[in-house]
């Protein structure tokens, strides 16, 4: 009969930081959402975002009920708009909280968290 193995236990001095990135310090529970920087902002983000649905889908009916081309264009480019703010907040958020945290602590997150950021404003930038 074999003995129970205890947990281990992770040091986060020691430890990689891709691997405690998700880990509450103090409990030591897997909390991978608490990080995001956008939670305190979360329910500005989800009322946006169901405005733009309700754009969309006006404009959905403007289309099946044959709309004026230049008003349907009008509506799309005023969601674009809209899209777009939500991404930059998004994006401010991530730079704010994400990326300044990963800095701060160093390694090879840092630099990995850096790279998503400048991947994700030059996926902006070509939109």
């Amino acid at each position: 009969m074999s003995e129970p193995v205890a947990p281990a236990t992770t040091d986060p001095a020691t430890a990689d930081p891709a691997a405690v990135d998700h880990v509450d310090s103090a409990t030591g529970a897997d909390d991978e959402h608490a990080h995001h920087g956008y939670v305190t902002r979360k329910d500005d983000y989800l009322k946006r975002l169901r405005r733009i649905e309700g754009q969309a889908r006006g404009i959905q009916r403007m289309v099946d009920e044959e709309k004026y081309c230049i008003d349907i264009l009008t509506q799309i480019s005023a969601m674009t708009k809209a899209l777009q703010m939500v991404a930059m907040g998004l994006l401010e958020d991530h730079i704010e909280h994400c990326v300044v945290d990963a800095v701060a602590a160093g390694g090879p997150e840092a630099e990995i968290k850096l790279k998503e950021a400048t991947d994700a404003i030059a996926r902006l930038v070509r939109s």
